[in-house]
């Protein structure tokens, strides 16, 4: 891996950290809002990394995924699991769908957020503008222009990552596949009987998560980027 790759993966890393950690504290921060301060109590509404750091999710899988050959660009990862106390909501269906859904709403809002900076970056920069087509426009940089504008680049990459990752981490989890945030909303619509093999599925759901979730992600994600690319585009 040359430096430029390098670069590249440590900020990818760092903004999935920081995305990661935003997600779950948005879980403890509606829980706590709805009645329950189980996180709170704990610590686990911050944005402190260390917080919520899981060894293999956090750490092991995106290092993997970023720097062993052969595993494309699809990076992903999960942080530890935020500890709710459902019997602590008055109303538990609605508070605890919720607080699952502020999790992926608040990458959604992260990647609209990096959105507007980028759209700002593009108004006010030159350098920025050009920086903000080419990401959008190709994915990659012309390494000319990476030398012309050695501050510009990082601040465009960070903002351009944040806002792919972000909404990546929010399709991801969105999955009805548990222990993802999805399977938490889809569990409350199914019957007793139905709810029971769900629950059960174990391992089988863990294998649909590895060799299905990819690419039903990158269908939902796909059309949404050529959405903001194209918004980019135009500024």
């Amino acid at each position: 891996m040359d430096q430029s790759h390098l670069i590249v993966a440590i900020f990818e890393f760092a903004v999935l950290v920081f995305s990661l950690s935003l997600h779950e504290a948005a879980h403890g921060w509606m829980a706590n809002r709805l009645g329950d301060p189980t996180a709170r109590m704990l610590g686990r509404v911050t944005l402190n990394p260390i917080r919520h750091i899981d060894p293999v999710g956090t750490i092991l899988i995106p290092l993997v995924m970023l720097f062993l050959p052969g595993y494309g660009r699809f990076l992903i990862g999960w942080a530890k699991p935020t500890p709710v106390t459902p019997r602590n909501f008055k109303n538990i269906t609605r508070d605890d769908i919720l607080t699952t859904v502020a999790g992926p709403v608040s990458n959604v809002l992260a990647a609209l957020i990096a959105t507007v900076v980028l759209l700002v970056i593009s108004r006010v920069s030159a350098n920025g503008a050009a920086i903000v087509h080419q990401l959008a426009g190709s994915g990659g940089l012309d390494p000319a222009l990476m030398q012309a504008s050695p501050t510009m680049v990082p601040l465009v990459l960070l903002f351009y990552m944040a806002m792919t990752l972000n909404l990546i981490l929010a399709a991801f989890n969105l999955l009805p596949l548990p222990p993802l945030d999805g399977s938490h909303v889809f569990r409350h619509m199914l019957p007793y009987k139905a709810l029971r093999v769900y629950d059960s599925l174990g391992i089988l759901s863990l294998i649909l998560i590895i060799f299905v979730g990819a690419r039903v992600v990158g269908m939902i994600v796909s059309p949404a980027l050529g959405v903001v690319n194209g918004i980019l585009l135009q500024f």
